[in-house]
């Protein structure tokens, strides 16, 4: 039986566009968590990654969280996620992708849309300290993330249940996207490759040669920076090769857990189709586009009082798991 949303999804008053439903709820969506502590976990390869969050009564679910590009533990959609698994009596743990913690990783390497061997070893560590069911929820690049690890594991997926939104499912296009012409497009662009810029700065003073340092200043467009900076780092030809072995979108038949797939059609990021048309053809997907919502955004209400109607209903879809009441 496939996921339907507890309520239909309208745009909050004076919010009805793609932008206006992306920029409010990047901006004025509340982040304050619940109280968390700082884990740091050390990862197999020597380097290491932080994890925030509050731990599960005995037989509690707990929830994975992982964030967009640049985002991390304190973007909003993940405190939202902590405050509804809090209130539920769950546990919950955001994972900051490496150097996004406000610490530099140790290693030349970071993440990217398809490296899943961090959260892989994050999972395994919950899945061995909690003794109720774990489930997982993704953003954005952490959705791509989160589908790319269920695809690689299959039936062995350490987690009960899970949760996409706003997923760049393919990631070619996506970049076509955002690196279109417009000045909203201009807008995002800037927003990432300043603090992508940032960081690529800082790596080469501790790792002279590890990427072009001309070519990563000269990159104006998501291709670009991934070209001269991602592909290097993580070991792939160029962005092309990158969008091709990191998107989820081509594999997800082979997902093996109830997973839900919430985008808007109106997401300024992500070409149509937004979710492939071919996820229907898994029973194990439940896929909700919604005509409006923009990119992580789904803002309901009105704009003064708003209300986050995607994180309500990746938790309303736990909820049916925690319950007992989605059969396997």
């Amino acid at each position: 039986m496939r996921f339907q949303p507890t309520e239909t999804f309208a745009p909050a008053t004076r919010l009805a566009s793609p932008h206006a439903q992306t920029i409010y709820a990047s901006l004025l969506r509340p982040d304050r968590p619940p109280p968390i502590h700082r884990e740091r976990h050390e990862l197999s390869d020597g380097d290491f990654v932080d994890l925030d969050g509050f731990t599960s009564p005995p037989g509690a679910p707990h929830v994975l969280v992982l964030h967009g590009l640049e985002g991390s533990s304190r973007s909003g959609y993940v405190a939202a996620i902590l405050r509804g698994a809090a209130e539920r009596g769950w546990g919950a743990t955001a994972l900051n992708f490496r150097s996004c913690s406000g610490e530099p990783n140790r290693l030349a390497r970071s993440y990217h849309s398809g490296e899943i061997g961090d959260a892989l070893e994050v999972m395994k560590l919950l899945r061995q300290r909690s003794s109720g069911p774990l489930y997982a929820a993704g953003f954005s690049l952490g959705a791509n993330v989160l589908c790319r690890l269920l695809e690689e594991t299959g039936a062995d997926a350490p987690v009960e249940a899970a949760a996409a939104v706003s997923a760049p499912f393919a990631l070619d296009a996506c970049c076509r996207k955002i690196d279109g012409p417009g000045p909203f497009q201009l807008l995002y662009r800037k927003q990432f490759l300043r603090t992508l810029k940032q960081k690529a700065r800082a790596k080469l003073r501790r790792f002279p040669g590890a990427f072009d340092r001309k070519a990563m200043e000269a990159a104006h467009s998501i291709r670009a920076f991934d070209d001269a900076v991602t592909a290097p780092l993580h070991g792939f030809r160029d962005a092309a090769h990158y969008y091709e072995e990191a998107s989820s979108g081509p594999r997800l038949h082979a997902i093996r857990r109830p997973t839900l797939l919430l985008s808007a059609s109106d997401d300024p990021m992500l070409q149509a189709p937004v979710i492939p048309l071919d996820a229907a053809d898994n029973p194990l997907l439940s896929p909700v586009l919604t005509e409006y919502g923009g990119h992580v955004g789904f803002v309901s209400g009105h704009w003064r009082a708003p209300h986050f109607w995607g994180e309500a209903q990746v938790l309303a879809f736990f909820d049916t798991f925690a319950q007992g009441a989605h059969p396997k």
